[in-house]
């Protein structure tokens, strides 16, 4: 009798384990220098799940020192308070405006800082990666992308800024490359992307 209460209670160890194990938190992040999007999914087996999404303001800040230390105590609190596993990140886009680039790489960094400050790992993802994983198209829109995280992950359009849903973006892409769902195929349109992927269109 007592060993078999004893292998009844190994036995509910194990399936908690087990399902502790197929779960993960991510944090995703769009560093920018005057809006910087985040977005929280809890893994569930197959299954993403918005946990939250916001946007950090750097708006009222004329420092740009400032916000940077906004950027990496906001970053930090994000982490206290949902314990991600792991840290998607939007890497900076390459473009002609040299001090842009340079500010927002410091923003990028100022958010890595904070994630390696908790021990976070962490993992970068080119802008048209993110899009391409979310949309099927590299080139697509801040609006596209929006709406495509509405379809997959069931919210409203009022509780988000394009802002916060390209943080978002970030953390959902980490999910489908590290996961069995994501597949590189080439798509025609639209249509067509939504017919190969009915799990992610609902």
């Amino acid at each position: 009798m007592y060993l078999r209460s004893k292998n009844a209670e190994l036995t509910s160890c194990l399936k908690q384990l087990n399902k502790k194990s197929k779960e993960k938190i991510i944090l995703g992040i769009d560093p920018g220098t005057t809006i910087t999007g985040y977005g929280v999914l809890k893994i569930v087996g197959p299954v993403p799940r918005l946990i939250t999404i916001g946007a950090i303001d750097l708006s009222k800040y004329d420092d740009h020192y400032l916000k940077l230390k906004h950027i990496f105590d906001r970053t930090a609190g994000i982490i206290d308070e949902y314990h991600p596993d792991e840290l998607a990140i939007e890497a900076p886009f390459y473009g002609k405006n040299v001090q842009s680039m340079l500010k927002l790489g410091r923003a990028q960094g100022a958010a890595i800082a904070a994630a390696l400050s908790r021990s976070v790992p962490i993992f970068e993802y080119a802008p048209r990666k993110i899009k391409m994983s979310i949309t099927g198209r590299g080139a697509a829109s801040k609006e596209q992308v929006a709406a495509m995280l509405m379809h997959i992950l069931k919210f409203r359009k009022s509780e988000i800024k394009l802002d916060a849903t390209d943080g978002l973006a970030a953390a959902l892409c980490h999910f489908y490359q590290t996961s069995n769902l994501q597949t590189e195929k080439p798509y025609t349109s639209w249509k067509d992307f939504m017919k190969k992927n009915p799990k992610r269109v609902k």
